[in-house]
């Protein structure tokens, strides 16, 4: 259970990854703002409420669609592990279930990029010139 769990948070993170790499480092991430950054500079980006909740509600539907990835890729972790503790080895048993699992990581990194991508398409220019502003300062 432990190697599931340790799986799926694995499947979770590698879709954070992409916009918490340093922007020189991900030529993507440079033109993406992940939700706790704009929060946490609301007040300097001059958020409308409009655009809070929006951002809000956007963060949640995220947040649903990952709770429900993380369930799927425990089981089919679970199932992979199974496989994995006969002896002999079905080779192409575990490769499809590999298959589907992999599938999972690519459903949350599509799910978290669409986030992204929603979140700068609720921003003005100026609000995110403010926001590269504040990346290069740190």
């Amino acid at each position: 259970m432990k190697v599931s769990v340790g799986v799926a948070t694995m499947l979770l993170l590698s879709g954070v990854a992409l916009a918490q790499q340093a922007p020189e480092e991900d030529p993507i991430a440079r033109y993406l703002y992940p939700p706790d950054v704009i929060m946490a500079h609301s007040q300097e980006l001059g958020l409308q409420e409009k655009q809070r909740t929006a951002i809000k509600n956007e963060v949640q539907k995220a947040q649903s669609t990952f709770f429900d990835l993380q369930w799927q890729a425990r089981e089919e972790t679970e199932k992979m592990i199974r496989l994995l503790q006969q002896s002999p080895v079905d080779e192409a048993k575990v490769l499809d279930q590999a298959d589907r699992v992999m599938a999972l990581e690519r459903q949350v990194k599509r799910t978290h990029l669409s986030l992204l991508v929603r979140l700068r398409n609720l921003m003005t220019p100026e609000q995110l010139s403010r926001l590269r502003s504040l990346r290069e300062k740190r």
